[in-house]
């Protein structure tokens, strides 16, 4: 709980004291201090924060006593607070001018999750991502807030994996994954804002955004071949791979050259 408290923008002391007092009806400043373990000065200082952001009530007795508020009552306190800011920041703060269709990279896990976090919650219409079971974990909780507002969202899966998503698609997870370095993902948003990424265990996470519309059709158009050949393979699973072998390798031996069948692999391409 310190760790969303500090989220809604209170510092890890005020946290602690906040959930201090929730648990009574009211503390002086002394028992506080024994309850969080820290100095009198540092947590008076605190309470007074709390007070000042109206988390906390001072009751005027001998000693000075203090009273959490209540969190439903802070969080509508502060969804007040935000979206008067936010209102008024759009209505200020006109977008700048488009200068066309733009590349940007980010490097690191926190820079790529707010990435995720972003692109789909700003999706109104259509989610399509392509991700392996291992890193699922990534979108699902944004994917289940975007499809509670009414957007369609779908994922094809390499892998199996429990989920509430309403709509994923699984495919055949290659024989030679656990050797795969590297786990690459797509994320199209509306059919216009497109990520496209790589996890694994001995790469640093990145990922490159775009809004140009030739990465949007590709992601679009390689998701449509993904949707097509996993209902081929439910339907003739079988017969293809009597014909072609596993994975398709009597085709892939015929342009091992042209394809990267390494890179195929790490890919998921065996799907």
């Amino acid at each position: 709980m310190i760790e969303e408290l500090r989220k809604i923008g209170l510092s890890d002391l005020e946290a602690r004291c906040y959930l201090a007092l929730h648990g009574e009806s009211s503390l002086s400043g002394y028992e506080v201090a024994k309850r969080v373990s820290v100095s009198r000065t540092n947590v008076y200082a605190a309470l007074r924060a709390l007070s000042e952001k109206g988390i906390c009530r001072m009751i005027e007795a001998d000693p000075v006593l203090y009273e959490a508020v209540p969190i439903g009552d802070v969080v509508r306190l502060l969804k007040t607070d935000f979206e008067r800011s936010t209102g008024m920041l759009l209505e200020e703060l006109a977008a700048p001018p488009k200068r066309g269709s733009s590349f940007g990279t980010w490097k690191g896990d926190k820079a790529v999750e707010l990435t995720i976090r972003r692109l789909i919650s700003g999706a109104q219409h259509t989610i399509l991502v392509d991700v392996w079971e291992e890193d699922l974990e990534w979108f699902e909780e944004e994917l289940l807030a975007a499809e509670r507002r009414g957007v369609q969202a779908a994922v094809m899966l390499i892998g199996r994996r429990s989920t509430a998503l309403k709509t994923v698609l699984n495919h055949r997870r290659p024989e030679d994954a656990e050797a795969s370095e590297v786990r690459r993902f797509t994320l199209l948003c509306d059919r216009t804002y497109g990520l496209i990424g790589s996890f694994g265990r001995r790469i640093q996470l990145s990922a490159l955004e775009s809004d140009h519309p030739a990465i949007a059709g590709l992601l679009e158009n390689a998701f449509a071949h993904d949707l097509i050949v996993q209902r081929i393979e439910e339907d003739f699973g079988a017969q293809l791979e009597e014909r072609y072998g596993r994975d398709y390798q009597a085709i892939r031996s015929l342009y091992g050259g042209l394809l990267g069948q390494d890179a195929e692999r790490a890919s998921g391409g065996e799907k």
